[in-house]
């Protein structure tokens, strides 16, 4: 049974940091693409952040130079350090990895970036 479990959310001011983690289970997701997703309130979810097998990675625009994601093949675990967080930032935010021809997500974790 797949897993993923997000941690690292909360609270922070403009312009500080988080960093998230993604445990994965039930796979060894090694070989998979590793996606950060991200749904503000009234928004759409999006595609903050992707990893390759290979350690290619991918950003939106709105996170370039900011958000820098990476992953631990031992661990089976992908993070998404984020800096100079905006308040535009705040969102729930969804590890995901498509496998076996289904997609998985984890449970979410909350950022809020407010002062």
């Amino acid at each position: 049974q797949v897993q993923l479990v997000e941690s690292g959310g909360g609270l922070v001011q403009p312009g500080g940091s988080l960093r998230l983690a993604c445990a994965a289970s039930g796979s060894n997701f090694s070989g998979n693409r590793m996606n950060w997703y991200r749904q503000a309130p009234g928004k759409q979810r999006e595609l903050v952040a992707a990893i390759s097998s290979g350690g290619s990675t991918n950003y939106a625009d709105s996170v370039k130079g900011r958000f820098t994601i990476s992953r631990d093949n031992a661990k089976n675990t992908v993070y998404l350090q984020m800096n100079s967080l905006k308040p535009e930032d705040t969102a729930v935010f969804y590890c995901n990895v498509a496998w076996r021809g289904y997609d998985y997500w984890g449970q979410g974790t909350q950022v809020t970036v407010s002062s």
